[in-house]
């Protein structure tokens, strides 16, 4: 009963906030969080939703290749966005593909946050020629685009495995490759706060105590400088979207049997100019609406964190 009166006095002061209230008094961003929401649901929940499993050979049909939409007068009422050259049903397949997409992207931003949060809290609390060593190397992985430093590190992998292993551990690659690009933005961020922390009175407090570097910049640095994190997170949630779909147009993402939204735009792409031009405008759809919907909840996000702006 105590647990539920907390959890139910927690939810009160949350609808009470200015958070909340923000939110709702914003039609774009609840429009945002809605379709955000429904396309992260679809996509967990394609294998038990999806009318065909676009990935079973076994469930595929080459007659039924290049079906046009149900609207054509060709069109097959099962087949609701029509087909591909392999007679995959294009909304399975764009559910499937979002959930890949979307995994990698959560996954890749994860890999950069672990990254750059442990390099900005050293940097900031350490200070000296760690923290010039830590930003130097940021400042020169700024001066690249992401996607080149991605390609970069998805060429040494690949370098580095065995040839009978990369399509096993494409994806494993894809997100290193994605995270290892993403870094810098939140070890500059971190950083920054890092250095407001280190010198305030609990830190002292701490350090007068006795307690180690590392228990302080654990328990009592590293909690109160991650609120800007989470911006950075859902913001370069929708870039690592878009980055494994450009890996993926580019060939060197996940392989044509377990396609990504970049993978089936790249697939697509062959077909644009023949007539089919639904296997391309449906993924390149669900992808802008999918990276315009994120992008739009990580702005708001920022406007709302930001104590200058309440």
């Amino acid at each position: 009963m105590l647990s539920q009166s907390r959890f139910a006095d927690s939810l009160r002061r949350f609808f009470d906030s200015d958070i909340w209230y923000s939110f709702k008094s914003s039609r774009v961003t609840v429009a945002a969080a809605i379709v955000t929401a429904v396309m992260i649901l679809t996509a967990i929940f394609s294998p038990w939703i999806a009318p065909q499993n676009p990935f079973d050979p076994a469930s595929l049909d080459l007659m039924d290749a290049f079906t046009p939409p149900v609207w054509y007068e060709d069109g097959v009422p099962k087949y609701l966005l029509g087909t591909d050259d392999q007679g995959r049903d294009m909304l399975s397949a764009l559910m499937y593909g979002a959930r890949i997409s979307i995994f990698v992207g959560f996954v890749a931003v994860l890999v950069s946050m672990l990254i750059g949060v442990t390099l900005g809290v050293i940097a900031g609390y350490v200070g000296g020629a760690v923290d010039a060593l830590i930003m130097r190397i940021a400042d020169i992985q700024f001066t690249f685009p992401a996607i080149l430093v991605a390609l970069l590190v998805d060429g040494i992998m690949r370098g580095i495995l065995p040839k009978e292993v990369h399509d096993d551990l494409v994806l494993v690659v894809i997100i290193l490759a994605l995270g290892v690009s993403g870094w810098p933005q939140f070890a500059r961020t971190v950083r920054g706060s890092t250095l407001v922390e280190k010198n305030k009175e609990y830190v002292l407090a701490a350090r007068v105590i006795g307690l180690k570097r590392s228990t302080i910049m654990l328990s009592h640095v590293l909690p109160n400088v991650l609120g800007p994190v989470l911006v950075i997170g859902t913001i370069n949630l929708a870039i690592a979207i878009l980055g494994e779909a450009t890996l993926s147009f580019l060939g060197v993402g996940v392989p044509p049997t377990e396609p990504s939204l970049g993978t089936l735009i790249r697939i697509g792409n062959d077909f644009l100019f023949s007539g089919e031009w639904w296997i391309v405008i449906f993924p390149g759809l669900t992808l802008a609406l999918l990276v315009l919907s994120v992008n739009l909840l990580g702005d708001w996000l920022r406007d709302a964190l930001n104590p200058k702006l309440r």
